[in-house]
């Protein structure tokens, strides 16, 4: 007799999709001052938006916050607040006074991803200009990209192809 919702005998759960499922829920956080103040185009958050759904996410949120530490915890904590899925920052990952999205996203993550954030910096020679991170809060991932539209959408192409493994893992679904 075939399984019914509560699983079947392997302890598996099957479950259908509509075109997107749980864990390919996606959001994006702008960070930037100009972009806040109006006097910069948010491309690099449009082209994640666009980028990220031609990868099968739906993007369900995309903010824009000014830089700072407090500014980017804040605004992650709120993006991950009852979420399940992907976050990608884009900008204040460089060298300037105010290029603390890092710092931000530190204070609000459980645990790092290391490997994530490595594999981006190898895809590009100035890739080894960005001091950004990846880590876990509760069921999602937080990535950091850097502010330029060619800079965001490389890193995150870089790790495209194992993030949605990752976010299956996380989870709790067994894959091995």
């Amino acid at each position: 007799m075939p399984s019914d919702a509560k699983g079947n005998e392997s302890g598996h759960h099957s479950h259908t999709s509509g075109g997107h499922d749980e864990s390919l829920l996606a959001k994006v956080l702008t960070v930037s001052d100009g972009v806040v103040e109006g006097v910069r185009e948010d491309r690099s958050g449009e082209a994640l938006v666009v980028t990220l759904n031609s990868h099968n996410y739906e993007v369900v949120e995309h903010k824009v916050v000014a830089d700072g530490v407090q500014n980017v915890a804040e605004a992650l904590a709120d993006l991950t607040n009852d979420f399940r899925g992907l976050i990608v920052t884009t900008g204040g990952t460089g060298f300037t006074e105010r290029d603390l999205t890092p710092e931000g996203t530190r204070l609000v993550i459980e645990r790092e991803a290391p490997g994530i954030a490595e594999a981006m910096r190898l895809i590009n020679p100035l890739g080894r200009l960005s001091r950004g991170i990846a880590g876990i809060v509760g069921g999602s991932i937080i990535i950091n990209t850097p502010g330029s539209t060619a800079g965001c959408v490389e890193c995150y192409e870089a790790v495209a192809d194992v993030l949605p493994h990752a976010l299956r893992l996380l989870h709790g679904e067994r894959l091995h």
